[in-house]
């Protein structure tokens, strides 16, 4: 397994930070707001930071004609189906509960890779993902019994999942030969439109301004979410083997699920607390240094 440099490390670290933490901040937004509306707001303002990133930063924006078709597929497996689906799911289910069958993902990663991408996993990498996998379960200990009634939100969340696992193999394996945050910010821009129109079709009669937590909720996506964490996340996954992006980012549920505790009032129990043993071990699994690396 490839290790971490300490630019991955730091970014790896921010993007669970926020990204752990968005997920109680979105069950609030969408409790006071439309759901798609509430995505469609979040990326149209996002879009701009975004912007400002990459024009700090000298990125071109410039994605020759040849690469549409291909990055319109990206677009639609790392994002489209994964945001439309996720928001919907955590509009259902409580935050923590949204997070940890979204991050179910590594396990789709791993199995689609092996399935679709010829993707042999070592002895590691199936540690990493045995170990993801029981402490998805273990998180999820309490809520089976609530889940039998809400169908449709785990089955967003797992579709979602799947999907993005997908993405994630893509990414890692596209041609398109130009800067990921150029990638990022069309891919964003894309998902607006698609979001926009799903929000015009389905939620046309709820539309209303936001108020004070729905904006707080907005603003914290627009500028966190889509103005960094997606793009630091297509950064770690073209920089790193599948197995080691999608592990590398396990600790997120966790995080979601304690958050959810602490602002609202969402349960915690001790099957969780192993789990958080059982996600660190999982991501050590992937991003501890190989003895001959060490060496």
């Amino acid at each position: 397994m490839q290790a971490l440099t300490r630019r991955q490390l730091v970014i790896l670290v921010l993007l669970t930070l926020v990204w752990g933490i968005n997920w109680p901040v979105m069950k609030l937004g969408v409790t006071a707001y439309p759901p798609l509306t509430f995505r469609a707001l979040s990326i149209w303002l996002g879009l701009p930071v975004l912007a400002l990133g990459l024009l700090a930063l000298k990125v071109p924006f410039r994605i020759p004609r040849r690469h549409w078709p291909e990055l319109l597929w990206l677009a639609a497996t790392n994002m489209f189906v994964w945001h439309a689906c996720i928001i919907l799911a955590v509009s259902t289910l409580s935050s923590g509960r949204s997070a940890i069958l979204g991050y179910t993902m590594p396990i789709f990663s791993a199995v689609i890779g092996a399935l679709f991408f010829s993707a042999a996993l070592s002895l590691r990498g199936w540690v990493g993902v045995s170990a993801a996998a029981l402490g998805v379960a273990l998180l999820l200990w309490h809520e089976l019994s609530q889940f039998a009634g809400r169908p449709a939100g785990v089955a967003l969340a797992l579709v979602a999942a799947a999907t993005w696992a997908l993405g994630t193999q893509l990414l890692r394996r596209t041609k398109i030969d130009v800067p990921t945050l150029a990638i990022s910010f069309w891919m964003t821009a894309m998902t607006a439109v698609v979001m926009s129109v799903l929000s015009l079709l389905f939620e046309r009669a709820q539309w209303q301004m936001p108020g004070p937590t729905a904006w707080g909720a907005i603003l914290f996506n627009a500028v966190l979410i889509f103005g960094f964490a997606h793009a630091a996340w297509f950064y770690l996954a073209r920089g790193l083997p599948p197995v080691a992006s999608t592990l590398s980012v396990m600790f997120i549920p966790v995080l979601g699920v304690f958050s959810g505790a602490l602002w609202l009032g969402e349960s915690v129990h001790w099957q969780d607390w192993v789990a958080v043993g059982l996600m660190m071990v999982a991501i050590a699994s992937v991003l501890w240094p190989a003895r001959a690396a060490s060496r």
